[in-house]
Order: C-alpha cells, then sequence, then structure tokens
C-alpha cells in the first residue's frame, strides 16, 4: 500500500510543552513500508529531570526508569537517523514535532523528515461522524486492538501506525484511489471533511 516508508512517532513526556521545561521521556518510532510495520526504533530516555508523580501514575514510566535510560544526548541523534527524510506521522502529529525539534535543537540537530501527517485529523477526514478520535476511542470504533499499555509510547506508535494502515487500505477500497502515499494524504488532510469524498473520487481509478 505505501510503497514509500511513512515512519509513526510517539513520545511520552513529562508535560505538554516543551517551552514550558517539559521533556522526552519516551519514544517510539515505527517505519510502515507496503501494509505493514517493517523496522521499529524504540527506547525510554534520560534528560535528568524529575518525573511528575501524576505522570507515573498515567504512564507508568518511573524515575528509576529515565534515570537507568540512554541518555537524550545519545537517543535523538539515533532517532534521527531512523526517520530521515521520511514523511512523518504522529497521533496529534504537532504535539510530537514539537517535542522532536525542541529536543533536536537542544543538541544543534534538526529533523528533516519531507511531510508531517496527523493520524488524528486524517482519522476526522476518512472516517467522520466517530464518537471520539483520542486513539483509545478510535482505535475501539474501527475494531484495532492495543498489544500493550496506552500511554506507553511503542504501543500508542503501534495502534496509530494501525490506524494509518486502516486508513489506507478504506482510501483504496472505497474510493478506488490507485496509489495512497504521504503526499496524497497530506492533501486531504488539508481539506475539510465534507470536500474529501469529492477529492478522493476525482483520485479514483476510471
Amino acid at each position: 500500500m505505501y510503497q514509500q516508508p511513512i515512519v509513526m512517532l510517539d513520545f511520552e513526556t513529562t508535560g505538554l510543552s516543551p517551552a514550558m521545561g517539559a521533556r522526552i521521556t519516551e519514544v517510539a518510532a515505527l517505519k510502515i513500508e507496503g501494509d505493514r510495520i517493517v523496522d521499529r526504533f524504540v527506547s525510554l530516555v534520560n534528560c535528568h529531570v524529575r518525573i511528575p508523580p501524576f505522570i507515573t501514575s498515567l504512564t507508568g514510566i518511573t524515575q528509576q526508569m529515565v534515570d537507568s535510560a540512554p541518555c537524550v544526548s545519545k537517543v535523538v541523534p539515533e532517532l534521527l537517523r531512523f526517520i530521515g527524510e521520511h514523511p512523518l506521522s504522529a497521533h496529534n502529529a504537532s504535539f510530537d514535532e514539537k517535542f522532536l525539534i525542541a529536543e533536536s535543537r537542544d543538541l544543534g540537530l534538526m529533523p528533516r523528515h519531507r511531510h508531517l501527517l496527523c493520524s488524528l485529523k486524517l482519522s476526522r477526514r476518512v472516517f467522520p461522524g466517530l464518537p471520539s478520535y483520542k486513539l483509545g476511542m478510535l482505535s475501539s470504533s474501527l475494531g484495532i486492538r492495543f498489544s500493550g499499555n496506552a500511554h506507553r509510547a511503542e504501543a500508542d506508535a503501534e495502534v496509530s501506525a494501525q490506524v494509518l494502515l486502516q486508513i489506507g487500505s478504506h482510501l483504496k477500497t472505497h474510493y478506488g484511489v490507485p496509489q495512497v502515499d504521504a503526499a496524497l494524504l497530506a492533501r486531504v488532510a488539508g481539506l475539510s471533511a465534507a470536500k474529501v469524498p469529492a477529492f478522493l473520487r476525482s483520485q479514483a481509478v476510471h
């Protein structure tokens, strides 16, 4: 399906914004190619910060886990090499991208991904009318099961990747779109939900 790789990214963090001092605690990056996940990069991250108790309650990530994890100065360069110039996706993508950029800049680096695809925004466009687009509710609506604990990076990235695969499959089977790639998904995400069906029909094989 996806002839060119797309990397699905998920961070666990100490808060909502790097501008407010939040840092990453865990990362998962899953490379999607064809109709499956073909490679993955997963790591806890030591940013030398205190883990708030509510984050431990939410994610299960403890201070001891991050204190013994690889340093951010090692993890982020490896992550950037893994992503390379491939299109990047995440569920609520602006959240994960701002952490990727902030952590990279702190090390004098810069991400090189060519597209940013939000699986949450795409789901709203392609599957309108669902009760919720939060990852847990969305996955339930689409029949996708978590293979690990929610609010852990790898489990969330895995489910988000399956959402993106379902989006690609739906565009092919429901609309007859011959080739689904990052450029097409970016165009879909930029449309209002009402305009998406007509656009996709215009891309179909006739």
